[in-house]
Order: structure tokens, then sequence, then C-alpha cells
């Protein structure tokens, strides 16, 4: 009698037990029986807020969805601009869960994967769509906030927008911006190009005014160096002019001595190589000073 007492004790615990399901916060739960999830008198599926809540054991199975803020990131993928060019965008999304019920039904019994594909997608169309009409330079630097505010905006309220599948997207970023590789390469080159051709213009520009300065230098070294000659010139006439007149004023006054140095001078010229050989009569005038003294 114990032992069945025990036991029936023991299989009601454990009844009880399996009755009992909580709904941990941040999260929210749909009541699945034999598989499918359980509906109001309205159809819609009922959801369990965080609490205390009870189910048939062994029928009924409880599904958790998170109903915290998840982040969907994925890899870049290449956009078109509105001037036909292409980019690589890589954006994230955060979004939760509003409407549990629709979420539940629109992904196949609340599968995350499936969800985070769908709306992949429409994040992709709307950023298609803002992309499409913004030129590379507005994507970049100019009105990029706004590009990322009407992403949101468009999948929050938009026709076909993540509403559909009981999503709310709180924010759309893009992370990176880049240019596809051959693109990259093709602007590489061009810009090198402008470059090149800046720098050869600059080189052109900088020749030419060495050059001009090259020859306004050597023109004002010309000038100068003829003023230099001229003055040199007119000096060394001035002191030639002098020293003549000081040389004819002192031998003026005796011309005797000046016909005695000059003569002096003609013997050292005549003399000076010692291989000279001259012809002239012994009383010839040239010797006049080398006779005895009349």
């Amino acid at each position: 009698m114990n032992k069945f007492f025990t036991s029936a004790v023991a299989l009601i615990a454990v009844v009880l037990y399996s009755s009992i399901v909580v709904v941990k916060e941040g999260s929210r739960g749909i009541m699945l029986r034999f598989e499918k999830a359980m509906r109001d008198s309205d159809n819609k599926v009922v959801i369990y807020t965080p609490g205390l809540h009870f189910k048939v054991p062994f029928i009924d199975n409880l599904k958790v969805l998170n109903a915290r803020i998840i982040t969907l990131d994925g890899q870049a993928d290449r956009f078109v601009t509105v001037e036909k060019k292409d980019l690589l965008v890589d954006s994230y999304v955060k979004w939760r869960i509003s409407d549990f019920s629709r979420f539940y039904t629109a992904t196949n019994n609340g599968d995350y994967a499936q969800a985070s594909n769908l709306l992949r997608r429409k994040v992709n169309d709307r950023l298609r769509s803002e992309i499409g009409s913004r030129t590379i330079k507005d994507i970049v630097s100019g009105t990029r906030g706004e590009l990322m505010a009407g992403a949101k905006k468009a999948l929050n309220t938009g026709p076909d927008g993540a509403a559909e599948l009981g999503i709310e997207v709180i924010d759309v970023r893009i992370k990176q911006i880049n240019l596809p590789n051959e693109v990259s390469t093709s602007i590489y080159q061009r810009m090198r190009a402008e470059r090149d051709a800046v720098a050869r213009e600059h080189r052109s520009q900088g020749k030419e005014k060495a050059t001009f300065i090259q020859a306004d230098v050597d023109r004002k070294v010309t000038v100068i160096l003829a003023n230099a000659n001229k003055t040199a010139q007119e000096l060394r006439g001035t002191g030639d002019a002098m020293a003549a007149k000081i040389y004819s004023d002192a031998f003026a006054q005796e011309p005797e001595f000046f016909s005695f140095i000059r003569s002096l001078k003609a013997y050292e010229n005549s003399f000076a190589s010692g291989e000279n050989m001259m012809i002239l009569k012994p009383d010839s005038e040239f010797f006049r000073f080398m006779q005895a003294p009349k």
C-alpha cells in the first residue's frame, strides 16, 4: 500500500512538473499541440508572455521566441548608383519581432534562418532603391544618413516591408563601402594618369621659370661685366693718361735724362734674350750712351 501511494505521488509530481512551463524575460512562447500552434477564438496564434504557464503534459510543447533586438549581419553585396557605377556595400540590420503570431506563420513556424534570409532580401531591395537614386559622392560623404533612414522607413512602413514577417526594423547601418576590384583598378589608373599630367605640367612650368630666371641672371651678369669692363677701361685710360702726363712733365724738365732712361730701356729690351744680333755702325746713335761721355 505504501509503495502504491509513493508511486502515485511520484506520478502526480511528474505530471504537475510537466504541466508547468516558464517563459523567461525577453522571450515569448507559442504553445504547440500535436505540433500545431494553439489559436484563440479569432484564429490567431496564442502568445505566452513572460511568466509561469500551464500546459497539457506530453501533448503540448512550448516554442520560445526571442523578443530581444537581433542583429542581422551578412556579406557585402553589389549595388548600382545613379551613375551606373558598381559599389560593394556592407551593412547590418537591428530588428526584433513585433508580431509573434505573424512571425511564426510567415517564417515556417518561427525559423530564424528563414526569417534572416527573407529580411536580408527586403533590406537589399530597399538599399538598392536608395543607392540607385544617389551618386557615389552622396553615398560616401553626403547623404548616407538619409539613405539609411530612408531604407529603415521603407522597411517598416512601405509595401512588401518587414511588417509582413511580423518584424520591426530598429536600425539599418552601412558599415563599409568599397569599389569592386576592376573599378578600383580603373579609378587608380585614371588618378595616376591625372597626377602624372599635373606633375608634367608643374615640371614644364618650373623649367620655363628656370629658363626665364637663368636668362635674366645671364643678362644681368653680362650687363654687370660690361659696365665693369667699361669702368675698368675708363679708369685704365685715365691712369695711363695721368701716368703719361706725369712722365711728360717729369722728363720735360730734364730732356737729356729722359733720353738716357729711354735708351737704357731699349738696351734692356734688345739684350733680354741674349740671342739677338744687331748690325750697327760703331758711331750709331743707338749706342750713344755706351760710348765715352763727351
